[in-house]
């Protein structure tokens, strides 16, 4: 039977919404709220069949935002009634250890996502905000939580115990993580269905690189390994993240320019990787644009995110015992050419080789004919993927 199930991504300042049309996962509708609480009024943005919408509501909260959406769904006729919405999934940063999977929410989960808000303040708590304000407003319609981190509880212990004194993961829960699951979930089986072949019969490394990156070694359709840790800012540089550095130059840091705690989290998490090498911007169109006008920071910083990408997918590659496909995904490995051509480079010895003209292109299959191993750019979903667990759940 049809069902309309709506995705929900509430983010500090913004509300991410689609709605889709279940189980022919027809897209109805999709927008943004975006400066909520910043201002007297909100961004509103939003595609609805062929027309594209961009313009501001009064409102400051994410419950003004809900109250408007649904209104909004009502006299767009994207929905005859709120009774016709079948579910609502819930992007939720944070599972900790309490869920593997994507969860109905009741009373007890709720608490423990609430709970979990120690190990991601910046977003479970405005997750809740979210999930509230549609249990408030929609008190029959059943509500789903989809976790950044659940498609990581497949991690063996080795992989995910830090090599710290045992009683802090028994006692704080201090362990990798992993974040992007939903994403390296979705494209992982889109490229399955892409070559045809089951997902458990291969081994794929998937590079979801954006202004937030991550790479997750998958084998048996299941994550092995994952470069983002207790925190997203673990692994890989990034836009604005430092990535791994040695844990030393923090506390050398803090006495040497007499930085607090809170000093070094901003530094590391905002003012670090793409911006902080080039000093200009976190956008790698901008940092490509400049690097071919020879500015030689522009270059390292390229240079610098190319090598860790590369080096990650080596090692995962022997953590997998080899690699079947290989997936670019998110803003930059949907997008930039020239960042897939940097990492896929002397590659070989992998069995990875990439086809230039088809890279330039962004074909759905950027490899070689004679490539031992799969390279795949594939758009990636994380909404859909919400819908699809929320639509099985319910």
């Amino acid at each position: 039977m049809a069902s309309k199930i709506m995705s929900i991504n509430a983010g500090s300042s913004s509300l991410k919404f689609q709605v889709f049309e279940m189980p022919e996962e027809t897209l109805l509708v999709k927008g943004l709220f975006e400066r909520i609480g910043l201002e007297e009024e909100m961004g509103f943005s939003y595609s609805l069949k062929d027309a594209k919408v961009k313009t501001t509501i009064k409102g400051k909260t994410h419950e003004e935002a809900i109250e408007f959406l649904l209104h909004f769904l009502l006299e767009r006729n994207v929905l005859t009634s709120l009774q016709e919405l079948a579910g609502v999934g819930h992007r939720v940063a944070h599972g900790g250890e309490d869920f593997k999977k994507s969860s109905l929410v009741d009373r007890d989960a709720l608490q423990k996502i609430k709970v979990l808000g120690k190990l991601a303040p910046l977003h479970n708590p405005v997750n809740v905000v979210g999930i509230e304000a549609l249990q408030k407003d929609l008190p029959d319609c059943p509500q789903v939580a989809v976790f950044d981190t659940s498609f990581h509880q497949t991690m063996e212990a080795k992989n995910y115990i830090y090599p710290l004194p045992y009683r802090f993961y028994e006692e704080d829960s201090v362990r990798r993580y992993g974040f992007h699951g939903t994403s390296h979930q979705f494209v992982a089986s889109e490229a399955a269905n892409c070559l045809e072949k089951p997902l458990e019969s291969l081994k794929i490394i998937s590079c979801h690189l954006g202004n937030g990156a991550s790479i997750c070694g998958i084998k048996d359709g299941k994550s092995v390994i994952t470069s983002m840790g207790f925190t997203p800012l673990a692994g890989l540089m990034m836009g604005t993240r430092c990535g791994d550095i040695d844990p030393s130059i923090i506390p050398f840091l803090q006495n040497e320019k007499n930085l607090s705690a809170n000093d070094m989290d901003k530094l590391m998490n905002a003012e670090s990787g793409f911006k902080g090498i080039t000093g200009f911007s976190s956008d790698t169109r901008d940092i490509i644009t400049e690097a071919e006008k020879g500015n030689d920071r522009a270059k390292l910083a390229l240079d610098m995110f190319a090598s860790r990408v590369k080096q990650t997918i080596g090692a995962y590659a022997a953590e997998l015992d080899g690699v079947d496909v290989l997936i670019f995904t998110a803003g930059i490995g949907e997008n930039s050419s020239v960042i897939r051509e940097m990492v896929c480079e002397n590659l070989t010895f992998l069995g990875i080789e990439l086809d230039p003209q088809m890279n330039q292109k962004n074909n759905r299959r950027i490899s070689t004919e004679t490539s031992k191993v799969e390279v795949l750019v594939v758009e990636t979903n994380e909404e859909l993927m919400i819908v699809r667990d929320t639509y099985h759940l319910i």
